[in-house]
């Protein structure tokens, strides 16, 4: 048991007066023990008092430390949950331009080969066109020749 002397009151000078007391009033030396015995226990509940106070203290404080130490290696986690999730979402971007540039390639590749397609079917819009006007000229010259052959004739 811990024993808290500064505390309280010096017994001697406790028991000094309850002499003095006794002295005086005529009071027997068993009340004086019975006295003192109170006072003995008086300070041994207050040192109980004060060692059971520190102790909730020192718990208080240690809990206190606790609860920062764990603060701490909270923002630790959430601070290696930040970089890891940065570092995934960088990955994932980079694999999505990635793909996204692999699809405008291919959609270059068909694009490309449409294009050669449309250039070769306007390639043969175009001859055809050239063979009608042909077509037309001649038709046209007949047409001529047949009129002028009709006015001779009559």
């Amino acid at each position: 048991m811990d024993f808290c002397f500064e505390e309280f009151p010096s017994t001697s000078h406790g028991e000094h007066e309850v002499s003095r007391m006794s002295e005086g009033a005529g009071f027997d030396s068993s009340r004086e023990e019975s006295s003192t015995s109170n006072t003995t226990e008086m300070q041994e509940q207050q040192c109980h008092y004060s060692s059971s106070t520190g102790n909730i203290s020192r718990r208080a404080q240690e809990l206190v430390e606790k609860i920062n130490q764990n603060r701490t290696s909270d923002q630790q986690v959430m601070d290696s949950f930040h970089e890891k999730l940065q570092e995934k979402v960088t990955e994932v971007c980079q694999k999505m331009r990635e793909d996204m540039y692999k699809v405008y390639e291919k959609n270059s590749d068909d694009m490309q080969g449409k294009i050669q397609e449309l250039f070769e079917v306007l390639d043969s819009c175009a001859k055809l066109n050239q063979e009608l006007l042909e077509a037309v000229q001649a038709l046209a010259s007949l047409r001529e020749g047949l009129a002028i052959t009709q006015m001779s004739e009559p």
